[in-house]
């Protein structure tokens, strides 16, 4: 069920750049959903700045039947790209969290595109830069997710911090795989309690680091 009772927020979507954007052909790349094309913001936007459909494809072929099943939280989650990539490959439910209302808008236009991804999804508006969007408590509302994924703005801090409150959220089920996008060359091993990088993979200026909890 979309969510209406957003909480409100100042929008941090923003990079420290412009993006140039040509996003006419990024579509939802494999599922249920295949080959639909996404809503994009019109022109050049410092809002958004959404997974390239080559490193996207990369990363679901890393996941493979991961998906499947899987509780998704999708933080940073921009035009919706990598959640809707999820639902159309049969993620159970995927959560949404962004600031940005053109984001929002966005997301909540391309989660109809896939078949009954409505009755999935959930989209919260929440600033991340100060906490996640859940309780601190464990009650038996809180419905663990397996697979979180956070593209934060570069340059600006964010990944560490969301990192840090991820390890320390009651949100991760004991299976999690949380995938952090930052770029290359951006060290993102540090100490954490519960969390641990598990590997990293580079396309072009991006790079994927693939957290885990502790053995």
């Amino acid at each position: 069920m979309i969510a209406t009772d957003e909480m409100v927020r100042i929008h941090l979507r923003a990079s420290l750049l412009f993006y140039p954007l040509n996003l006419t052909k990024m579509r939802i790349i494999s599922g249920l959903a295949k080959g639909r094309k996404l809503f994009t913001p019109a022109g050049q936007t410092k809002e958004i700045r959404p997974t390239s459909d080559r490193a996207r494809e990369a990363l679901f072929s890393i996941l493979g039947s991961q998906i499947i099943e899987s509780r998704v939280l999708d933080l940073f989650a921009g035009t919706g790209a990598l959640g809707c990539e999820a639902l159309s490959r049969g993620a159970e439910s995927v959560t949404f969290v962004d600031m940005s209302k053109q984001a929002l808008a966005l997301i909540k236009k391309n989660i109809p595109l896939i078949p009954n991804g409505v009755q999935r999804s959930t989209v919260i508006q929440h600033d991340l830069r100060r906490s996640l969007p859940f309780p601190t408590v464990i009650s038996a509302d809180i419905q663990p997710f397996d697979l979180i994924f956070a593209d934060p703005p570069y340059g600006r801090g964010f990944t560490e911090k969301i990192l840090i409150l991820l390890d320390k959220s009651i949100v991760l089920s004991q299976k999690v795989l949380i995938i952090v996008e930052d770029l290359k060359g951006v060290d993102l091993d540090i100490n954490l309690d519960l969390l641990s990088l598990d590997k990293k993979r580079c396309y072009g200026d991006t790079c994927f680091h693939f957290f885990i909890h502790k053995q």
